[in-house]
């Protein structure tokens, strides 16, 4: 299907592909200044649960983004013909854009993503999603790159309990020593596109260099066959909502 049918193959295999400078420099400069730019002029006057920091006094701790709605052309970025094109061909039906967030891992910060699968969040069922990570800086082991547990989409699932990691509230609780010996780390280049299944187990590690960042664009999309477990969505959103007050966060609709 319209060019994507090897790398589908392999995001149904292994639970994610990687699709090597999707991005042309050009179309990469275009997203970063956009983000840039919103960063500067708007990022400031959001409140806490869409702009996620380290250490709030410290802006170059900025760390997490989502809700882009004073963005009309973040918003819409993931419905570009490019991008929807690459989410229906690896979803192999029609895609629907769930929306943009943006990830970094500030240099020198004690900040691991802990294990999970994105389709605990999200509730779908069948669980026909994936999340396309956008890589703006190079990424590496050392400054805390994406690492997958190749096929663990295909088993459900794993239980998850809340972590202390803002902005990713909840995490794999039985993951085992087996599943960490089956890692893969992917390293990416500006431009690189890392597609995931949404039940694939994924994490990273802390940012060990000294200088530099690990920032990230990621879009999500379901298939159409994808259906909302409403009342499954709002007792995780309850639990997400928890979470912040005991983070001190100011709500979003504050």
């Amino acid at each position: 299907m319209n060019g994507y049918e090897d790398s589908r193959l392999t995001l149904q295999r292994d639970g994610f592909v990687v699709l090597r400078q999707f991005l042309s420099p050009p179309e990469l400069q275009e997203l970063a200044d956009l983000l840039d730019t919103y960063i500067r002029t708007t990022v400031p006057g959001l409140p806490d649960s869409s702009a996620f920091y380290h250490d709030r006094q410290r802006p170059e701790t900025l760390k997490q983004m989502q809700h882009f709605q004073q963005a009309p052309t973040l918003t819409n970025y993931p419905l570009r013909p490019q991008w929807m094109e690459m989410a229906t061909g690896l979803l192999g039906e029609s895609a629907v854009s769930m929306g943009p967030e943006w990830f970094n891992k500030p240099p020198g910060v004690e900040h691991p993503t802990p294990p999970h699968q994105d389709n605990f969040y999200f509730k779908l069922s069948p669980p026909q999603v994936i999340t396309a990570w956008l890589a703006l800086d190079p990424t590496d082991e050392a400054n805390g790159c994406l690492r997958y547990v190749p096929g663990s989409h295909q088993l459900g699932l794993r239980p998850h309990a809340a972590t202390q990691v803002l902005g990713f509230s909840q995490g794999i609780t039985d993951y085992r020593s087996d599943d960490a010996d089956c890692e893969v780390a992917v390293a990416l280049q500006p431009g690189d596109l890392a597609v995931h299944h949404g039940e694939t187990i994924h994490l990273a590690d802390a940012n060990h260099s000294a200088t530099r960042q690990r920032r990230a664009f990621a879009m999500v999309y379901r298939g159409v066959s994808a259906q909302l477990d409403g009342e499954a969505k709002q007792q995780h959103q309850d639990e997400v909502n928890r979470q912040h007050a005991g983070f001190g966060l100011q709500p979003r609709d504050a």
